[in-house]
């Protein structure tokens, strides 16, 4: 390796060298000598070096044997010298001088002190001595001499092995170097080939993978009892080798046929010349009315490519294998639906609703269900795999529709005609309202029951399984026996009562319910139409009874029945259908209602017309207290007295009290207030205001009409208080409903139509056709109809009425209690109408002695007009303060009318139409009398009030 590179010494190398002379020329005698190697022993062992904790380079580079001899001679070399052979000279020579000698001192003559001061000594003396220090001089300058020389021999050996490392250590730099980029060559060989493989493997893969496909349409063929001859011009079927119950290898087929339908039709182009792959006998190939035929269906084509006809072969594959599960399961539904039907002479003879449960119609269903649910979970999984917008999918779809649409229609067969009979019965046994609630109750149950089955046959095993421990964990605190039995039999439907039960709320139920829930299959919608058409037997049932029902409270009875049992209903996902069906029988009984009570009401309130037992006021109110007009006396009056008693005994009774009350009300007002209180609850509130705002209408006007029967018959004060007692209990049953009582009504207005008319014939550039505002048209619509609004307000109307039929029974009591008074002062304001009193003074009715004749006659009429008054608003307004509130105004008229009077007398002076001190005082006195037996008389009433 040295031989190859010449040695040269570096410039470091140099100083360091020179450094390493002049350090050793000035070290002493004693020193040099001890750190110096002798003569006799140039080898000096190698000093222990200290572990050194940098990678080592023979790893990547390992090194031959000559180069580790080297190194260890340069190893050996670095060491430095040492010597032990001086030190016992050095210790003998140091202890005859004092100061060290160096080279530099020894090379060097003595100095000059050391002559003058021999001088004074004896010669020989001080030649002896010197010539032994010149001795011992020169010894230690040749000691020290020989030292140097090794110093600077062992200092070369230094340099050339030094040198020797540098070349060492370039080409050790240099072979890592070179290791390195062959170390990154090879890892960009080893990636590159590594890639070559993958891209290798992946093109195997991909000419592979169209021979496999091709392979396993050839092989798969005779499993599923498909053989195709004549170079597939010909499509045989056979009895196929698979059997369905094999589950691992009937899935493993079908995932074979699958991808080859999804490569040759998408990958391969088929599905472009073929179509996508179906069903024969599917729903959607039947929606497409039969006119598209399925892939498997098509014929061959001679030009269509290889991957085409392979996939045209692939379909009918599909096809063969879902045949197969057609066969299992559809197939074995119709089976089993005739098998019963037969037996049971269904739908001629149908069961009785408390063994429907028990029946073959269960019971066969059920034993069918197990392999039917593990075939239609393979078609189920396999649409959860390839994605619903696969082509393979679309059979699997299609078969699971199948299955659907034949096992609803077999079941809605054999259930339909049992589902009538049932209601039938219940109609005849129990009535109309009876029949509702039981047959709601058996509807909800048929859906709870039918939600089971359905769930057994098209239900996730996974989440049954899931279901059945909470199930067991639900009812584990009191019904474990029970529980035990119910899962020895595997069936859901054994959880539930039997159909014929007429409770409605049973907890097992709820809990079941709430578990089949959680399972969404049975939200297919095959399966809720099924149940929908089921349920459909209730509405037939009952809107065949709501068209002959008139009155209203059976109608009322059968909504809030309805109400209820659709709450039940909706109360759990599983019975929705039922709920539905409930709705729309609600929906006709509203119907139903609203239209007999506006019938009713139309009736009784529209167009009543009141006979004379109607119009028997007071003697209606007279008839509830027919002890006021019985005066008996003797043994008789003691007999009748007691009879009297007990019948007062029997009107103290609020029931009987109330329901006479009742009786005593105008048949109108009492026909509303008894309609509207019947329909509140029952219809919508909009329907229900709108009835009553027409109702209060209508018997406002009939009171108004019975009042004025009533003044004709009895008297004008028995019209009033009519009005008065009708409208105020009107208002008063009114109030409770919290209604407004408010409309808007809108009438078309065709006043302007004929000018809008004569406006259009005139104008002769009409533009008829035009797509804008200018249309004439539209603006002889807009010109010649407008719609005119009206607001209507019953309420505010039925407060007018009543305020009016106030004032005028005020101001009619006030006439009948003052008499000829009130006739006094109006004449008196008639003849003083001009603001002169001359003319009232003359006339005849102020004749003195008139007047005071007048003021008598009005004062002996008072008691029997005060008696009149007030027995006769005891018998029509039985509150004591509406007496009160009435009879106020009545004496505030009755204090101003004697006022008026007073000043009116006041005015003529005395002897004149002979008056005089004493007739006046008289006349005013007997005023002042008038009004104070008034003012006591009310007053008085009040206190016994």
């Amino acid at each position: 390796m040295s031989s190859s590179k010449p040695l040269s010494a570096p410039p470091k190398m140099s100083s360091l060298s020179s450094r390493g002379v002049n350090s050793t020329s000035s070290m002493s005698p004693t020193r040099a000598s001890g750190s110096l190697p002798s003569n006799k022993n140039p080898a000096v062992p190698t000093p222990t070096r200290q572990p050194y904790s940098s990678p080592s380079y023979e790893t990547f580079a390992p090194r031959t044997a000559a180069q580790r001899e080297r190194m260890g001679r340069v190893a050996a070399l670095t060491a430095g010298p040492w010597s032990s052979a001086n030190n016992e000279e050095q210790k003998d020579s140091s202890s005859d001088f004092d100061e060290p000698i160096t080279l530099t001192s020894a090379m060097c003559p003595p100095k000059s002190s050391t002559y003058n001061t021999s001088s004074s000594s004896n010669d020989s003396t001080i030649s002896s001595v010197t010539d032994q220090k010149i001795n011992n001089t020169l010894q230690h300058t040749i000691n020290a001499t020989q030292n140097l020389s090794t110093l600077i021999k062992h200092t070369a050996s230094l340099r050339l092995a030094l040198r020797a490392s540098i070349n060492i250590a370039n080409d050790v730099s240099e072979r890592h170097s070179d290791l390195l980029r062959h170390s990154g060559e090879l890892s960009a060989a080893a990636e590159r080939l590594q890639h070559e493989e993958q891209v290798l493997t992946r093109r195997a893969e991909e000419i592979g993978k169209p021979l496999k496909h091709y392979d396993a349409v050839d092989r798969i063929g005779p499993l599923v009892g498909v053989l195709f001859k004549e170079g597939g011009r010909v499509v045989v079927r056979g009895i196929a080798k698979l059997h369905v119950d094999n589950d691992e290898e009937f899935v493993r087929v079908l995932e074979e046929i699958d991808e080859a339908v999804e490569f040759f039709g998408e990958d391969g182009g088929g599905a472009e010349v073929f179509g996508r792959p179906g069903s024969g006998g599917s729903s959607s190939n039947n929606r497409r009315g039969g006119r598209e035929r399925t892939a498997s269906q098509q014929p061959f084509q001679a030009t269509a490519s290889g991957s085409a006809e392979y996939y045209r072969r692939a379909c009918a594959l599909q096809d063969a294998a879902l045949e197969l599960l057609r066969v299992g399961v559809a197939d074995r539904i119709s089976q089993t639906s005739s098998q019963i039907q037969d037996a049971l002479k269904l739908p001629k003879v149908p069961i009785a609703a408390d063994k429907l449960e028990a029946s073959l119609v269960y019971t066969r269903f059920h034993g069918i269900s197990r392999r039917s649910n593990a075939l239609i979970n393979i078609a189920r999984k396999r649409v959860e795999t390839l994605g619903s917008g696969s082509l393979a999918a679309s059979s699997y779809e299609d078969f699971l529709t199948l299955c659907r649409n034949t096992y609803c229609g077999a079941r809605e067969t054999l259930l339909t005609t049992t589902i009538r009979s049932h209601m039938d019965i219940l109609k005849e046994r129990h009535g109309l309202v009876g029949m509702t609630r039981l047959a709601s109750v058996f509807l909800i149950r048929l859906c709870t029951v039918e939600t089971a089955l359905y769930l057994d046959f098209f239900g996730d095993p996974d989440k049954r399984r899931q279901t059945t421990k909470k199930v067991k964990g639900a009812t584990s605190d009191g019904d474990d026996e029970k529980e035990a039995e119910e899962n020895e039999g595997g069936d859901d439907a054994s959880a539930f009562k039997r159909l014929g039960s007429s409770s409605s709320h049973q907890p097992g139920t709820a809990i079941a319910s709430q578990i089949l829930s959680e399972d969404a299959t049975y939200r297919d919608a095959e399966f809720q139409s099924m149940l929908g058409s089921l349920c459909s037997a209730l509405h037939r049932t009952i809107r065949r009874g709501l068209v002959s029902v008139l009155d209203l409270d059976v109608l009322c009875q059968v909504v809030s029945v309805l109400r209820e049992e659709r709450s039940a209903a909706n109360s759990t996902s599983t019975t929705l259908a039922a709920a539905r069906a409930v709705s729309g029988v609600i929906q006709d009984a509203q119907e139903r209602l609203i239209f007999c009570a506006n019938t009713s009401l139309h009736k009784e309130v529209v167009r009543f017309k009141p006979t004379s037992a109607d119009l028997n006021y007071p003697g209606k109110l007279l008839g509830e207290k027919p002890k006021a007009a019985i005066i008996i006396e003797g043994e008789e009056g003691a007999a009748a007295a007691k009879k009297a008693e007990k019948e007062e005994s029997e009107i103290n009774d609020a029931v009987a009290a109330q329901l006479r009350v009742y009786e005593s009300w105008f048949p109108p007002m009492r026909s509303v207030l008894r309609i509207l209180s019947k329909i509140f609850r029952v219809v919508e509130p909009r329907v229900f205001e709108d009835i009553a705002l027409s109702a209060v209408q209508a018997c406002t006007k009939s009171l108004k009409d019975g009042s004025s029967h009533i003044l004709r018959a009895s008297g004008q004060i028995h019209a009033d208080l009519f009005l008065v007692k009708h409208l105020l209990i009107l208002r008063e049953q009114l109030s409770p409903f919290d209604i407004q009582l408010r409309s808007v009504e809108r009438q078309l207005d065709f006043s302007e139509a004929g000018k809008a008319v004569s406006r259009f014939l005139a104008n002769r550039n009409r533009r008829l056709f035009s797509m804008s505002t200018e249309n004439a048209l539209v603006t002889l619509l807009r010109e010649g109809v407008s719609v005119q609004e009206s607001s209507v307000d019953s309420k505010r109307d039925l407060e007018d009425c009543l305020r009016s039929a106030c004032n005028d029974f005020i101001e009619h009591t006030t006439s009948s209690l003052l008499g000829p008074i009130s006739r006094f002062v109006d004449q008196c304001k008639n003849a003083s109408s001009d603001g002169s009193t001359d003319i009232l003074r003359k006339e005849s009715f102020m004749n003195g002695i008139v007047v005071k004749g007048m003021f008598g006659n009005a004062y002996d009429n008072l008691e029997s007009e005060l008696g009149n008054v007030s027995t006769q608003m005891k018998l029509y307004l039985e509150n004591s303060s509406t007496q009160s509130i009435l009879l106020k105004p009545v004496v505030r008229k009755i204090t101003r009318a004697l006022e008026e009077a007073r000043r009116f007398i006041d005015e003529v002076p005395n002897d004149e139409n002979d008056w005089d001190t004493e007739l006046r005082d008289e006349v005013l006195k007997s005023a002042s009398a008038f009004e104070t037996r008034v003012k006591a008389a009310t007053s008085t009433k009040q206190g016994s009030n």
